[in-house]
């Protein structure tokens, strides 16, 4: 029993410094300067390390809705509704913070586009802590805002832009969330398979891709092979988005 003991102590103890990097990466981005160790601690202890390969859904529980902290890859909220349809609610990349609703009117599901490294929380249990550590609210409440910020976007552009105008404000909001720029160009290396495009902007494949060909044709981007892009001109993207940003 002994000898037991002393195994799972030293197993458990190797996972906790395997994932240390994970917990370490999620402090820096998320938990804000100056939280008490103590409230630091407790929330690390709430954290289910999930890796997931290309493909795959995480293992979300049931009847709750989970937090999940990005730390490396890239992902999709999807919802699921009744027919077997499925409609893509957004992409998430590395350090972004994910609410996976409660399952309500659609059942929602997190699937990995990459093979991914996610921190999975339980929100109710990490909503407590936040509630006695007000330090603890504002980057939930930067994380909502943003995402709401992301979901109001994609409803005008669902409801009232063209085709051209969804991919080319699509490719706007991936410039400024994984664009590195290089010699000039802002670089993009997409997760999403064109599928994944059309389904997020509710478009077929052929508009997309046909999109993709128009721009690269007047000469706003270039493509390199199956997800790499290049904005040559971000200013003519911009003028394609079907943006106004300020009220005449």
């Amino acid at each position: 029993m002994q000898i037991k003991a002393a195994r799972d102590r030293r197993d458990n103890n190797d996972a906790m410094s395997h994932h240390t990097p994970h917990l370490e990466r999620f402090a820096a981005s998320v938990l804000p300067i100056g939280l008490p160790d103590v409230t630091a601690a407790e929330i690390r202890s709430l954290a289910t390390v999930v890796s997931l390969r290309r493909g795959s859904i995480a293992a979300i529980v049931e009847g709750e809705s989970s937090l999940v902290f990005l730390v490396k890859g890239a992902t999709k909220l999807v919802a699921h509704t009744a027919l077997a349809r499925e409609q893509i609610v957004g992409f998430h990349f590395t350090d972004d913070l994910v609410l996976v609703p409660l399952a309500s009117a659609h059942h929602y599901s997190l699937q990995a586009l990459v093979d991914s490294e996610l921190l999975i929380f339980d929100y109710g249990a990490f909503r407590a802590i936040a509630a006695s550590e007000p330090q603890l609210l504002g980057p939930l409440l930067d994380a909502c805002v943003e995402a709401l910020a992301r979901l109001r976007d994609k409803a005008v552009n669902l409801g009232r832009k063209t085709a051209p105008e969804r991919v080319a404000a699509f490719l706007e909001s991936m410039q400024s969330r994984l664009g590195a720029a290089s010699e000039g160009f802002s670089r993009l290396d997409l997760p999403m398979s064109r599928r994944d495009i059309a389904d997020s902007l509710g478009l077929t494949i052929e508009t997309v891709s046909r999109q993709f060909t128009r721009l690269r044709e007047d000469g706003v981007i270039t493509t390199r092979g199956r997800c790499g892009v290049e904005i040559v001109d971000p200013a003519a993207l911009a003028a394609r988005s079907g943006r106004k940003l300020r009220v005449a």
